[in-house]
C-alpha cells in the first residue's frame, strides 16, 4: 500500500531522508516532522551544516583522512609517532582506534579494500601513496583492517607492494571476531588488539 501525504514537499524530503543509510520511510518521516517542528534558524543551520561538509571537506594530503585543511590534525600533531603507520580501511576505524586512546602513531586511509565483487581493486585504494611514504622513513606498518576475506587480500597485497621495503609489517591481533569490523568493536578489546599486534608472515 503506497503512503499518501498530505504535501508532495514533505513526500520529497521523506524521499530524500529514506535514503541514507539504515533509515527507512517511517523514520524518514519522523525525521522530518521533526523538522518541521524546529524554527527556521536551527533548520537553517542544519541544512548548512549538510551543504558545507559535502562542499567544503578536505581530504589530508598525507594520510588520506578527512580533514578541515590540508594536512589532517593527527599528521600536524608533533606528538604522534611517525616512525609507525596504522593502515586501515575508513575513517570510521580512525575514530574507533583513537578512541582506545592506545595507539599514538600515524595513520593511511586505504579508502576501502579489495573486493573484486564490488569491482574494487588495488588500483581504486591509496596504496602507492602508502607505499611513498613508507619510502620515505617508517620503522613499521601496522595492518588494522577486517578480519574479512577481503581484508586478508588487502593485506596480502600491501605486504607483497612492501616487501623491498624492508618495513616490519605487523597485524591487530585476533582477538577481534573474523567478520568483525573495527567500528562495532568495543575499544577495550581494539586496544588490546593493537598492543599485542603481531608480526605478518608471508
Amino acid at each position: 500500500m503506497t503512503n499518501r501525504y498530505p504535501s508532495q514537499l514533505l513526500e520529497k524530503a521523506v524521499g530524500e531522508f529514506a535514503k541514507l543509510p539504515g533509515v527507512g520511510r517511517k523514520t524518514a518521516l519522523r525525521l522530518v516532522l521533526h523538522l518541521l517542528r524546529q524554527d527556521s534558524e536551527a533548520v537553517g543551520e542544519f541544512a548548512d551544516a549538510v551543504v558545507r561538509v559535502r562542499r567544503d571537506i578536505k581530504y589530508c594530503r598525507v594520510c588520506h583522512n578527512i580533514s578541515d585543511d590540508e594536512v589532517c590534525p593527527i599528521c600536524a600533531d608533533p606528538r604522534r609517532d611517525s616512525s609507525t603507520i596504522c593502515v586501515v580501511e575508513n575513517i570510521r576505524d580512525v575514530m574507533a582506534i583513537e578512541n582506545t586512546q592506545q595507539y599514538h602513531g600515524l595513520y593511511h586511509v586505504l579508502g576501502g579494500i579489495i573486493s573484486p565483487m564490488d569491482g574494487i581493486g588495488p588500483a581504486d585504494l591509496e596504496i602507492d601513496s602508502l607505499v611513498d611514504r613508507v619510502k620515505d622513513g617508517v620503522d613499521e606498518v601496522i595492518l588494522a583492517l577486517a578480519s574479512t576475506m577481503e581484508g586478508d587480500t588487502t593485506n596480502f597485497y600491501i605486504s607483497r607492494k612492501l616487501a623491498p621495503t624492508g618495513v616490519k609489517l605487523s597485524v591487530i591481533a585476533r582477538g577481534i571476531s573474523v567478520g568483525d569490523e573495527l567500528e562495532y568493536t568495543d575499544e577495550v578489546t581494539l586496544g588490546r588488539s593493537i598492543i599485542n599486534r603481531t608480526p605478518l608472515n608471508n
